[in-house]
């Protein structure tokens, strides 16, 4: 990657951007110094908010462009013609139609700012948040590597350049183990984490079994939200379950263990039931119960929740909700603000990507020996922290319509993510009364083929001949670890849920349109 052509810097939240001026291999502006170290990106300075890099770039005409998401994507990952304020999170593509040439830029995984792209006609430019929550970050005077700058050069296809992207992002990644298939039961998206008890668990992991049908790989089975006193994601304390309803979590992760399936567990590490010590200052719906990771007193209750789910004997952990209990606000409402001004975290000494980083880092350490599934995680952040990440919004058992908008949106423009950054998870495939089971079923089937993470929610009442048959199929091939040739989508530079996919030699169209096509009025 050459350097930039021009840095721009704010150091304080009131100030705009400040050109700076360089000399040899560092910039200099509003009391900051900028360096670029063959791509590392080095930042010393007392107080910063944001750093900009130009790069002046002649854009192609016609062309289509790329770029990742924040956490989750919401149905929203597209190639579009020029947008030069579409913020472009991590990374970004450029795809002459003319010369069918793929180029792009992107920063390695687990920075220590946001960092962001725009492209317009005449270059591009990196920004990096380098914020403390809502203000600026007060590194008294401390030398920050921000990001290290990747160009990514076509590798034939824009498939084969996204690839090759995404692999050379996480080149500093020590090596991943083999991972296992994780394939197992979920019982959100039929029982919404109401009226569902440790009966209705075991039944589930007695169906997941029952479906696996002696495969040597054990599909997992996961108590999602509403195990605990408080209601759906009312946050903690998680050390115990709702009485009468979950008396006993280690006899359950031992029930599930002896019907043949391996227990998992979800929980929401940084939202608490009431108000109390080391809450987060950031906006949020829940005043004074989102806790704030900066405080050491945070994680190690984090840690302690987490060495106490391993003692119950739960093999899966699932965290989630923490972007949005750190800036109150979901991955499509963050933008390029992130969060509202005027805030902080406990300690403003720290960007807010290395507090992140540092939570994520704890969690993963408590977390050993665990599955590990992030979800509403921030993934540039997360990879190689998570051993699974839900890598887009929720499906549904109750409207097709955001199955198809997010589940198949997520696999088809985030499957180079899998297996380098971590396991991708397009979320569950329902088999629910009130989803077209025939629709539900070519989702399975193309979650089934990528190799990527398989959860499904069954509800007892769906089951059918014809449906077990279908999940069975399904189950064993993920077990398996998916179709041993490369799954690419075909048509994804005009369609944002493919229909028209290959495997190695084998073409495969999937229609994901009811009878009257897309339903609009559909959440």
């Amino acid at each position: 990657m050459r350097e930039p052509s021009a840095v721009f810097v704010q150091a304080d939240p009131s100030d705009g951007l400040t050109s700076a001026v360089r000399s040899g291999p560092t910039w200099s502006a509003a009391g900051a110094e900028v360096s670029w170290n063959d791509g590392a990106v080095e930042v010393t300075a007392n107080t910063i908010c944001r750093v900009a890099l130009r790069w002046t770039e002649k854009l192609p005409a016609g062309a289509l462009i790329l770029g990742d998401a924040w956490e989750r994507s919401y149905g929203d990952l597209q190639w579009r013609h020029q947008e030069p304020e579409r913020l472009l999170p991590w990374y970004f593509l450029v795809h002459d139609p003319e010369t069918q040439s793929t180029t792009g830029a992107g920063v390695d995984v687990q920075p220590s700012a946001f960092c962001s792209w725009t492209v317009d006609g005449n270059g591009f430019t990196l920004w990096l948040d380098l914020r403390n929550g809502g203000g600026a970050a007060h590194l008294n005077g401390r030398t920050l590597t921000a990001a290290t700058v990747r160009r990514f050069e076509d590798a034939g296809t824009p498939w084969q350049t996204l690839n090759a992207a995404v692999a050379t992002m996480s080149t500093r990644l020590p090596a991943r183990p083999e991972p296992a298939p994780v394939v197992g039961a979920n019982n959100w998206y039929y029982a919404y984490g109401e009226n569902f008890d440790e009966k209705a668990v075991l039944q589930d992991a007695t169906t997941i079994v029952e479906l696996a049908d002696g495969h040597p790989v054990k599909p997992f089975s996961v108590v999602d939200d509403g195990w605990y006193p408080g209601g759906i994601a009312s946050g903690g304390p998680w050390d115990r379950g709702t009485p009468g309803v979950f008396d006993d979590l280690a006899g359950t992760a031992a029930a599930i263990k002896e019907i043949g399936a391996r227990p998992g567990l979800w929980f929401r590490p940084l939202l608490v039931r009431e108000p109390g010590r080391w809450a987060s200052t950031a906006p949020h719906d829940k005043p004074g119960r989102a806790l704030d990771p900066s405080y050491p007193e945070v994680l190690d209750g984090v840690r302690a929740d987490l060495e106490r789910f391993k003692g119950w004997g739960f093999e899966l952990v699932k965290h989630d909700f923490s972007t949005y209990d750190v800036f109150g606000a979901f991955g499509p409402a963050m933008g390029s603000r992130l969060t509202r001004d005027g805030w902080q975290f406990h300690d403003p000494s720290r960007t807010t990507a290395e507090i992140i980083l540092a939570f994520y880092r704890e969690i993963r350490a408590a977390a050993d020996g665990v599955v590990l599934i992030g979800c509403n995680t921030v993934g540039h952040l997360a990879a190689g922290l998570v051993d699974v990440q839900r890598t887009g919004d929720d499906t549904s058992g109750r409207d097709w319509e955001r199955t198809r908008k997010m589940g198949v949106n997520t696999l088809a423009f985030r499957l180079p993510q899998h297996n380098r950054f971590f396991t991708v998870d397009a979320d569950c495939v329902p088999c629910t009364p009130q989803t077209p089971w025939e629709l539900n079923e070519r989702f399975l089937d193309l979650v089934a083929r990528s190799g990527t993470a398989l959860f499904l929610s069954i509800d007892p009442a769906a089951r059918t001949e014809r449906t077990d048959r279908a999940l069975r199929n399904g189950i064993r091939l993920a077990l398996s670890g998916g179709t041993t040739a490369e799954l690419e989508p075909t048509d994804w530079l005009v369609n944002t849920t493919p229909t028209s996919w290959r495997a190695g030699d084998e073409a495969i169209h999937y229609d994901w349109s009811r009878p009257w096509g897309a339903d609009p009025t559909a959440n």
